[in-house]
């Protein structure tokens, strides 16, 4: 039992792995190459432990942020990243990443595989004060780097302003500060002709 039991749990972490072959359309700040999925989740996790004071709720669980953050998108291993202002690739978003889901987390012994899925389902819902915060780091990261890279992967997709706030703007529900920050940042990127009004 307890052979076959790390014997599952190998074959996820060896699974997870291709988490780093996936590539997003985030550019690194130097603008060098796009990010690929584990660098993100790793970047949001440290995210998480220096923004946690910009909360709308200031009693979070940062353990629980922190593990969604880090288990949000290994479902992307099956299907794929989706670039969060492609309206079509999002129309079958949830189905894939729902059978994504099925598979993956299905690999660990029932135990962790039922925990990871019910992080992946949380950070997914946005209901809890946790999950709320989670989703506007997972916002804020990639807008950040495209202020950093003065809007390359905005200018490469022809995205406004208009549409990075439609998208985005749900980030208020987890933290109002960190929108702010964000909104005034949109505008100066405007005014600078790195982002289309």
């Amino acid at each position: 039992m307890e052979g076959q039991r790390l014997a599952q749990q190998v074959k996820f972490i060896i699974e997870i792995d291709k988490l780093k072959q996936i590539h997003r359309q985030t550019y690194l700040t130097d603008a060098s190459r796009h990010e690929n999925s584990v660098e993100h989740s790793w970047h949001l996790a440290i995210m998480c432990m220096l923004l946690l004071e910009h909360a709308n709720h200031p009693d979070l669980d940062l353990g629980r942020v922190i593990r969604m953050v880090l288990v949000h998108d290994i479902v992307e291993i099956d299907a794929g990243d989706t670039f969060i202002y492609d309206d079509a690739g999002n129309g079958s978003k949830a189905e894939r990443e729902q059978a994504a889901a099925d598979r993956l987390f299905s690999i660990l012994p029932a135990d962790q595989g039922n925990m990871l899925r019910d992080l992946w389902e949380e950070f997914e819902s946005a209901q809890t004060p946790e999950a709320r915060f989670a989703n506007s780091l997972d916002r804020f990261q990639p807008m950040l780097h495209n202020i950093v890279t003065h809007g390359k992967s905005w200018q490469e997709h022809g995205i406004r302003k208009s549409q990075v706030v439609a998208k985005n703007q749900v980030m208020e529900t987890g933290s109002n500060r960190l929108w702010d920050y964000i909104s005034t940042s949109l505008s100066d990127a405007v005014s600078k002709g790195h982002l289309l009004d």
